[in-house]
């Protein structure tokens, strides 16, 4: 899908068709005492609303929600089951304990249904988008009426933090702009911001070592969403629900996946501040000069890549991660992906393979599939139409090539994009198109999500958390998000965000990446963020630059990996 083509309506249908739903059967019920609940229909608003919310329903939840009586509504519970309407996945690993999930059936059925009454809102009364701009909010229903979010405001009272607030993050072009915005925070939380900025892996140990200490010495963390469990279990976290109030960050605004990602056993532990997917950025114009249509496969990938490179005239066809270590270790496990194998013997459900439920002890590494030997050739196939320096491209330097149009198509995050949407004078300004990761033969087109989660220490005193969990609310803010926006960030973990008009002015992106989110195509399940993932990361990386310099051959590269990969496991269980 390009994304300068309108957005899916979905969001919009299923958010208009739930609100609508719901408040006209609360008219009906008031108006006529005689009326009876719908259970049916009861049941499937209170599985869906779940769904988009990234809430866990569970059979106890959905049949308090039925309306009707403990007996009735167990048995309309087993005939949406029976109707393949409801998925029940286990929660434990002894399956006592299971919820409750939409099947993809009965979210299709949600969107026809949530199409034809707005369709007949409109034909009947003249109601529908853009009928009434002064609607209240909810849940993707006002993105359509275009309000502009507001400036950030000053909080009620500054924020109580002897020496200020003191924030650990990554040095990437987001957190960036929140620095070059610190004087106006200070003024918005009513103290002063100390910010320390490191690489990935710097990070990480940072982070390890802030853990090891009496006492914290940051309020807020930033943490890559594959460290969410390695950190949760080595009790580095604190749970946000022990900190402050989760209906007050509105969780149901964040991007599902972003939200998801950041919880461990069931329980919040991080506030999305990035939720950057990996895209195929790919060159418009170009493509519409060879004729060529967006790729959604690899084969049509491979096809294009060739198609473009031209060394002699220093045009390469397409740039990844390829440098030794964490970067290309991350690249592996996202070309796994797509062509459908997890890392982990993790259970499909719809839409993907089931990643809410890592605390367990039973995790198989699976690296050495026919699935994943596929992901291997695939990558030595792009070898061939990449630039003569690719085993040593990671994170920027892959993009950078692609803003001076040296290169047609490269796969980067979204906050990288800066680097050609901000200059004017970049070949692939105003002329990239976005796409979720191309599919391999048994895959389906997904975008990676990585990004960033902000995190108060478990190491922090009480006193502290509590301010930090208001920070934490006020820099994850729509008004704060917006704002990064304006100044040159492009991630967006907020749907209200993405949706602002004068931020869908600025780019394409966030348009884009709405719509991957709505189709269920952002997934954080290629990266889960299991304990030690970072040591699994760290192997994926060596063992496979050593394939791609030809030291050695994917099945064996493939077959060391495995043995590596549960040996790490292992290690972990003892």
């Amino acid at each position: 899908m390009v994304a300068t083509t309108a957005p899916s309506r979905e969001p919009l249908e299923i958010g208009q068709a739930l609100e609508f739903v719901e408040e006209f059967m609360a008219e009906v019920d008031s108006a006529l005492d005689i009326g009876a609940p719908n259970p049916h229909l009861n049941m499937a608003i209170h599985l869906v609303r779940n769904h988009l919310e990234g809430r866990i329903s569970t059979a106890s939840s959905a049949i308090a929600a039925s309306g009707t009586p403990y007996a009735t509504a167990r048995r309309k519970l087993a005939e949406m089951q029976e109707a393949g309407l409801v998925e029940q996945r286990p929660r434990t690993r002894t399956g006592k304990s299971f919820s409750l999930h939409p099947s993809s059936k009965l979210m299709q059925d949600w969107t026809q249904l949530s199409d034809r009454i707005l369709r007949m809102a409109r034909q009947r009364i003249g109601v529908g988008p853009n009928a009434a701009k002064g609607a209240e909010y909810y849940f993707g229903g006002s993105y359509q009426e275009g309000r502009s979010i507001q400036p950030p405001q000053v909080l009620p009272e500054p924020l109580a933090l002897p020496g200020g607030l003191r924030i650990l993050v990554h040095g990437d072009p987001t957190f960036m702009v929140m620095e070059s915005l610190k004087r106006q925070f200070e003024q918005v939380v009513g103290t002063k911001i100390s910010q320390r900025a490191f690489s990935i892996d710097r990070l990480h140990e940072e982070s390890l070592r802030n853990g090891d200490r009496a006492v914290s010495r940051y309020d807020i963390i930033a943490v890559d969403l594959p460290w969410v469990g390695e950190f949760v279990t080595r009790g580095i976290l604190s749970p946000l629900d022990e900190v402050l109030d989760i209906d007050a960050l509105d969780p149901g605004d964040f991007h599902t996946a972003g939200w998801r990602a950041a919880h461990w056993a069931g329980r919040p532990y991080g506030v999305p501040s990035q939720t950057t997917p990996e895209l195929l950025f790919y060159r418009t114009d170009l493509f519409a000069e060879a004729g060529l249509t967006p790729p959604a496969t690899t084969d049509a990938v491979l096809k294009a890549a060739k198609t473009f490179h031209n060394p002699q005239r220093g045009r390469y066809g397409i740039a990844w991660n390829a440098a030794r270590g964490t970067a290309l270790g991350h690249t592996f496990m996202m070309t796994c992906a797509d062509f459908g194998q997890p890392i982990f013997n993790l259970p499909p459900i719809a839409g993907g393979v089931d990643a809410d439920h890592l605390d367990r002890d039973d995790l198989v590494p699976t690296l050495d599939t026919p699935r994943a030997l596929e992901a291997a050739e695939y990558l030595m196939a792009l070898l061939e139409f990449s630039p003569p320096d690719i085993l040593s491209m990671s994170w920027y330097e892959r993009v950078r090539p692609y803003a001076a149009g040296k290169i047609a198509m490269a796969y980067g995050y979204t906050l990288l994009a800066p680097y050609f949407e901000l200059d004017e004078t970049s070949p692939a300004h105003g002329r990239t198109g976005y796409l979720p990761h191309p599919a391999g033969p048994s895959g389906r087109p997904i975008a990676p999500v990585g990004g960033y989660v902000l995190c108060i220490p478990a190491n922090l005193s009480e006193e502290r958390k509590r301010e930090a969990g208001k920070a934490l609310i006020a820099f994850t803010s729509p008004e704060a998000q917006k704002l990064y926006v304006q100044n040159g960030s492009r991630t967006a973990p907020r749907y209200s965000v993405g949706a602002d008009p004068d931020v869908r002015r600025l780019s394409p992106i966030f348009e884009a990446v709405d719509a991957m989110s709505w189709r269920d195509e952002l997934q954080f399940w290629p990266r889960p963020p299991v304990p030690r993932i970072n040591e699994l990361i760290a192997l994926c990386g060596h063992e496979l630059h050593d394939m791609l310099r030809g030291v050695t051959k994917p099945r064996d590269t493939l077959a060391r990996l495995q043995r590596g990969a549960e040996k790490i496991m292992q290690d972990q269980k003892a």
